[in-house]
C-alpha cells in the first residue's frame, strides 16, 4: 500500500490540496512565526507607543500644519485598517487642524479602485480622509530632488516633499531582489517616477548576487531605496510583520531606518529556513493579495528556485485572476525564443535604458533557463501562460503527475507552503 500526505497551500481567498507518496516527500518547509497577536490593534499601539530611536508620532507632529501618510496599495496585503487609524490619532493628537494626506505608494502599479481602498482602510476613512493615489507617469505631481547613487534621477512625488512630516505604514516581509519589503521601500519604488524605478531596478543590479531574499548587505537596490528615503525626509514608520492568516505578529514604528533594521532583524530570525535542494518544489504566493497576477507570483517562484535541483521542477499555486500583471512583462516572454535567449538581450540592456518590468521577466528568464516552472490556477488562461514558457495545470495532483514524468518517478519533493514569506537557504 501506497501511503500518501495531503498538502494544503494557500490559494487566492482560500486553499488548494494535493497529495505525495510519502517515499517522495521530504518535508514542509515555512516560517516559525510566533502566533499572531491576540489584539492586532494593541500590538500597533504598543509599538507607537515605545518608537525605535525616535520620539513619539504626536511629539513630531506637534506644531506643524501638514503631513502625508504613505500607505500601501491594493497589492500588499498589509492590515491597514489596523495602523492607519492610529497614525491619523496620533497626528491630531497635538496638532488637531494638522493637514493630512494619505498617499498610496502604487509603485509602478495601476491605480487602487475605491473599492479596494475601502477593503483596505474602511469606509469612514476612505470618505473622511483626503487620499492621493500617486501616478509614476504624472509629471505634473512629480518633483525631482537629485541623483542616485545608481546614477539614476531621483523623482518622487511632490507630495512627500511639500509636507511638513513624512511618514508611512507597510509590512516587511522577505523581498526577492530588495532583501526584505517595508520602511524605505515605501518611497522607492513606492512613491517614486517611472524613471527612477527604471534605473533601480535596472538589469545590472538584478543580477547582482546580493540582490536576493533576505540580503540587505551590500544590496544596490537596497542602497538607492536608502538614499531616497533620506533625500525626502521620511520621518517615521510604522511598519508590521504578519502571518499567513496575514495578521499582524509583531509591530515596528520609530526611525525609518532603525525600525525598519528592527523588524527585518525580528523576521530573519523565524523565517530564514534551510530545505534540502530537491526535485520538485510545490509552493505558493501566499493566497491573495499577492497571487492575483503572475508578475507577482515570480516573487514565490524564487523561494522555488533556491531549494530546487537545476533542471528540477517548480509547482506554484497562484490564482493569477487578474492575468499576466504587465504588459511589457508578458510580450517580452511571449515573444523571447527562449528563457536563454531572453537573458542575453537583457544583459546587454543598458542601466539608463531599462524597460517597463524588465526585472521581472528577467528573474522569470533567470528560473526558466534552469528549471520548469507549473502555475496551478483555475482562474486563469493556461494558453496566456504556456506562451510565456510556463507549464500549467488546474489541480496540484495534475502538477504533481507533470513534474514526476519530468525528473522521474523517484524524485524527491520538498514543500514550501508559502513562498514570499521565507528566506531559503538550500543546501545538498
Amino acid at each position: 500500500m501506497e501511503y500518501m500526505t495531503t498538502i494544503n497551500l494557500p490559494y487566492n481567498r482560500t486553499e488548494i490540496s494535493g497529495e505525495i507518496a510519502e517515499e517522495n516527500f521530504l518535508g514542509s518547509f515555512e516560517s516559525a512565526l510566533p502566533e499572531a497577536a491576540t489584539d492586532q490593534a494593541a500590538a500597533v499601539d504598543c509599538a507607537l507607543d515605545s518608537p525605535i530611536k525616535s520620539p513619539k508620532l504626536e511629539e513630531l507632529a506637534r506644531g506643524k500644519r501638514s503631513a502625508v501618510i504613505i500607505a500601501s496599495d491594493h497589492t500588499r496585503p498589509v492590515p491597514s485598517k489596523f495602523i492607519v487609524p492610529q497614525l491619523l490619532s496620533r497626528l491630531r493628537q497635538n496638532s488637531p487642524d494638522i493637514d493630512i494626506t494619505i498617499l498610496i505608494a502604487t509603485g509602478f502599479h495601476r491605480g487602487t479602485t475605491k473599492a479596494e481602498l475601502v477593503a483596505k482602510f474602511g469606509t469612514e476613512i476612505v470618505e473622511r480622509e483626503k487620499i492621493v493615489i500617486h501616478d509614476s507617469n504624472d509629471a505634473s505631481s512629480l518633483i525631482r530632488l537629485g541623483t542616485l547613487p545608481s546614477g539614476g534621477e531621483l523623482i518622487v512625488n511632490r507630495l512627500a516633499i511639500e509636507t511638513e512630516l513624512l511618514l508611512s505604514e507597510g509590512f516587511i516581509e522577505p523581498h526577492f531582489f530588495a532583501g526584505f519589503s517595508g520602511g524605505r521601500k515605501s518611497v522607492l519604488p513606492g512613491i517614486a517616477s517611472r524613471q527612477t524605478v527604471l534605473a533601480n531596478h535596472c538589469s545590472e543590479f538584478i543580477q547582482s548576487p546580493y540582490a536576493r531574499t533576505g540580503n540587505l548587505a551590500d544590496n544596490p537596490i537596497h542602497r538607492d531605496m536608502v538614499f531616497a528615503a533620506k533625500a525626502t525626509k521620511l520621518a517615521f514608520i510604522a511598519n508590521v510583520v504578519i502571518d499567513r492568516n496575514k495578521k499582524i505578529v509583531r509591530a515596528f514604528a520609530g526611525d525609518p531606518f532603525e525600525a525598519h533594521r528592527a523588524g527585518c532583524d525580528f523576521l530573519r530570525s523565524f523565517a530564514e529556513i534551510k530545505v534540502p535542494l530537491s526535485d520538485i518544489v510545490v509552493t505558493s504566493n501566499g493566497g491573495y493579495p499577492l497571487d492575483q497576477n503572475v508578475y507577482q507570483t515570480v516573487k514565490g517562484m524564487t523561494a522555488g528556485e533556491a531549494a530546487t535541483r537545476e533542471n528540477g521542477v517548480i509547482i506554484i499555486a497562484a490564482s493569477c485572476s487578474d492575468g499576466h500583471g504587465g504588459e511589457s512583462f508578458y510580450q517580452n516572454l511571449a515573444n523571447a525564443a527562449s528563457p536563454e535567449e531572453l537573458l542575453r538581450r537583457v544583459a546587454n540592456i543598458p542601466r539608463d535604458q531599462t524597460e517597463p518590468d524588465q526585472w521581472e521577466f528577467q528573474i522569470l528568464g533567470r528560473i526558466l533557463a534552469k528549471r520548469k516552472v507549473i502555475v496551478v490556477t483555475r482562474d486563469c488562461d493556461h494558453a496566456m501562460l504556456k506562451k510565456m514558457h510556463l507549464l500549467t495545470a488546474s489541480t496540484l495532483n495534475e502538477a504533481l503527475n507533470t513534474a514526476f514524468a519530468i525528473t522521474g518517478k523517484n524524485s524527491k519533493v520538498a514543500v514550501i507552503p508559502d513562498g514570499v514569506s521565507v528566506i531559503i537557504k538550500g543546501y545538498a
